[in-house]
């Protein structure tokens, strides 16, 4: 269920579409309108594509409420099917960590998708 640009005045479950997409890479952007690059993550959001009803429109009125806070967000795809948030945004220091904090709060299954560092644990 791609969800595409979003104006900053959409809001997320009308921008939901239930249609065939093409791979993420071609249409998730890489630079801004100026030219500047992008940033991106990943959210894992376990047992979404379960939820009927008002559990399912519950989780994305708590992803909508998130995103709509940050001017940074250019971009979202939610793979139902897979369970993943994809967010694009301008680059700000701590912007990713920011959004992806405040929607584990609300939605407190969902869990950044990232690269584990040996260095930042302390272990070999």
């Amino acid at each position: 269920m791609p969800m595409g640009k979003l104006a900053p005045t959409t809001k997320l479950r009308e921008a939901i579409q239930m249609r065939p997409s093409g791979p993420l890479y071609e249409r998730a952007p890489t630079r801004d309108q100026d030219g500047r690059r992008l940033s991106d993550f990943m959210m894992v959001i376990p047992g979404l594509r379960d939820r009927r009803g008002i559990q399912f429109q519950s989780v994305l009125r708590h992803i909508e409420d998130v995103l709509s806070r940050f001017q940074e967000v250019v971009f979202i795809d939610l793979n139902v099917p897979l369970n993943l948030l994809w967010v694009s945004v301008r680059p700000r220091p701590g912007v990713i960590l920011d959004i992806a904090a405040l929607i584990r709060c609300r939605v407190p299954e969902a869990l950044l998708v990232g690269q584990y560092l040996w260095a930042a644990t302390g272990s070999g």
